[in-house]
């Protein structure tokens, strides 16, 4: 587990390459077909050297949950568990390290806003509007609420609304755990902030004359994209659609981008700071080599 851009692809070629380790991505936007330069996906080469499972899973304009991860990171262990190798999961979508290693079981808390303005939709356009809405983006859920159930409904809206994850999926996920396998935990831990910063802006300005705009024109033409889809409020690419619908210019897109960059790998900090029974390294205080050999005597 880490921040963005600390290292973790990288480190997890140099693992394979070192042992009997298949690795397992754990990232929320790699799962999507043809978002390549703004997910920082590794390239055909690196992939060739180091297959990654649950990559290229999903057309952008598709959704995938937690509970999926959740089924298909458990039927991957058991696979190359089958093959004598040992799983590595790596990404930093610590969300779905935890719903897998101890299910999702922390609903957020009320939000009184969110639940004025759809108290002021269900009063003037009826409750059947948002249940229909629910039934888009959480159909399983909408399945077993009636649709003059104005507190289940209000209530699972605000969970999908707060968090981008079905109030379905946190109930599946708790059916997720696994007692039966060893897990453990391996965080890199950036001591030096500034120097993680400095790679956030710098690989966000390598992505630009990588030319991730025209990859963002190329998604959008070949799929019927929204902003509000899943895959385009991944940073990055929320910023780079506001910049080409000329709602912000090129250079406040580009701050704006580092900046979201920047507070995400704040939270996944924290994230890790408080994860359980957990080893963290600092990927700037040595290379990856040695920090692999460190990681391989854990293993054994």
């Amino acid at each position: 587990m880490g921040p963005t851009a600390s290292g973790k692809t990288n480190l997890a070629i140099t693992l394979v390459k070192n042992s009997a380790c298949e690795i397992i991505s754990v990232d929320s936007a790699m799962i999507y077909r043809g978002m390549n330069i703004g997910t920082a996906k590794p390239s055909t080469q690196e992939l060739s050297a180091a297959p990654h499972h649950l990559i290229n899973i999903r057309d952008p304009d598709k959704s995938y949950s937690v509970a999926e991860f959740c089924h298909d990171a458990n039927a991957l262990i058991d696979d190359i568990h089958a093959r004598n190798k040992i799983p590595l999961l790596v990404g930093g979508t610590i969300m779905y390290f935890h719903a897998l290693q101890f299910g999702l079981s922390e609903l957020p808390a009320a939000d009184e806003k969110l639940r004025t303005q759809m108290n002021s939709i269900g009063v003037q356009q009826g409750w059947h509007v948002l249940h229909q809405k629910l039934a888009q983006v959480d159909p399983e859920s909408a399945s077993k609420i009636h649709h003059n159930d104005t507190q289940r409904i209000q209530r699972a809206l605000e969970v999908f609304e707060l968090t981008g994850t079905k109030l379905s999926s946190y109930h599946a996920a708790k059916n997720s755990v696994r007692s039966d396998i060893s897990i453990i935990n391996l965080g890199l831990f950036p001591e030096d902030r500034s120097l993680l910063h400095e790679n956030i802006a710098r690989r966000f300005d390598a992505m630009l004359e990588t030319g991730v705009i025209e990859e963002l024109k190329t998604l959008r033409q070949q799929w019927s994209l929204s902003a509000q889809m899943p895959s385009m409020r991944c940073i990055g690419y929320k910023q780079l659609w506001n910049y080409l619908e000329n709602e912000i210019t090129l250079e406040e897109m580009r701050d704006q981008a580092v900046a979201a960059t920047r507070q995400l790998a704040k939270r996944q900090l924290t994230w890790l700071r408080h994860y359980p029974e957990t080893t963290l390294i600092d990927p700037y205080a040595t290379n990856a080599e040695h920090i692999s050999q460190q990681m391989i005597y854990q293993l054994q």
